[in-house]
């Protein structure tokens, strides 16, 4: 039986950077996969890195967050591009909701500007006639997140950290945690596992909800930012069972990245051919040029879901040396490095840059 000062569960963007941080403090660190590094959800996202105003607390998580993002921006793996989103208003209802987004955002310190609807086809000709104006902010990024993932292992084992891939963690005890090829491990665990959490730790409910992206040929220059209609936040943190908004990225290839997909209830990886053609239908509204573009390739992942929408990061209330951080939903990638540094701060009984306690896992549980 092998002793560590932390065990992760977990080697998705969320795990990986867990690892990292706590590898960063020279703790002596085990990772547990059952797959490969980044993998699961993070394989399946869309790599975005932007911060959505809504809820004060994950705002503030975000935006912490995105600071560290900039110390990976030269990683050239990262294929970090800082194309800035451009968020669509389609009617004077939405426009005038933007003066209080840019309020929002620049609380946090987070530039913002409102974008004319007659400016909008100079920033982006590509775009439908007749939106109402738009939500420029430009210091959003894009990133290709499953590289990430194995840079932060990567340097975890360069820190000395024991990376155990395709090992499965079956149970939880008092002392550490149990992988299906009967090894234990003795140590705090901390468990990162995306929608698998409720396997090792049914107490903490989740959901996972399936999403579709769908890739095009190469096209470069079609489109400049990441663009999304404003209705794309009450789509990410709605109850609905099934829903689509519009969301495109430009990639580093030329190619063009659409989303996006949520559906409660259907938990296999096989896609939906029906919601697919509601995702295009939804974005050809937006930009009618994309029906003259290939399609290579759609694929569906799922993303876990907390049931306020907020990740579990902290101490599992009666469960001795247990951890958590998972539940992000679609901000996993986006707030990886901040969650990291939170549960990592807290494991030191140390001070945490922002305020945990609305993340604090047991707030489920009350």
């Amino acid at each position: 039986m092998k002793t560590f000062d932390l065990i992760v569960v977990g080697a998705g963007i969320v795990g990986a950077a867990c690892a990292d941080a706590a590898a960063a403090e020279k703790l002596r660190i085990a990772v547990v996969e059952a797959d490969i590094v980044g993998g699961g959800a993070t394989a399946a996202a869309m790599g975005h890195l932007v911060a959505l105003d809504d809820d004060p607390a994950e705002l503030a998580l975000a935006r912490y967050s995105l600071t560290l993002w900039e110390e990976l921006r030269e990683l050239p793996a990262a294929q970090f591009d800082r194309c800035g989103t451009l968020w669509l208003a389609r009617s004077d209802e939405e426009f005038a909701a933007i003066e209080a987004k840019i309020e929002r955002l620049r609380r946090v310190s987070i530039g913002a500007e409102a974008i004319a609807g007659s400016e909008l086809n100079r920033l982006e000709p590509a775009l439908a006639p007749g939106l109402r104006g738009g939500l420029l902010v430009a210091s959003d990024a894009v990133v290709y997140a499953p590289n990430v993932a194995r840079f932060l292992i990567e340097r975890a084992r360069g820190r000395g950290a024991e990376i155990l891939l395709r090992r499965r963690a079956v149970a939880l005890d008092d002392d550490g945690v149990l992988l299906e090829d009967r090894t234990h491990l003795a140590g705090p665990v901390l468990l990162a596992t995306g929608c698998a959490l409720p396997d090792l730790l049914p107490m903490l409910p989740l959901r996972p909800r399936k999403g579709h992206l769908v890739m095009t040929g190469r096209c470069p220059g079609f489109i400049r930012h990441q663009l999304l209609e404003l209705g794309y936040t009450e789509s990410a943190r709605g109850a609905a069972a099934s829903s689509v908004a519009f969301n495109v990225q430009p990639r580093r290839t030329g190619q063009i990245l659409i989303g996006s997909s949520r559906e409660f209830g259907s938990v296999g990886r096989e896609v939906s051919l029906p919601t697919v053609h509601r995702m295009l239908a939804r974005a050809l509204e937006y930009l009618p040029g994309l029906r003259t573009l290939e399609v290579l390739r759609a694929w569906s992942g799922l993303r876990p879901t907390s049931l306020d929408g907020r990740p579990y990061l902290g101490a599992v209330p009666d469960r001795r040396q247990v951890w958590v951080a998972a539940g992000h939903e679609g901000l996993g990638i986006t707030t990886a490095l901040g969650s990291a540094r939170v549960v990592v701060d807290l494991l030191l009984g140390r001070g945490c840059a922002i305020d945990p306690a609305p993340f604090a896992p047991a707030r489920a549980l009350s």
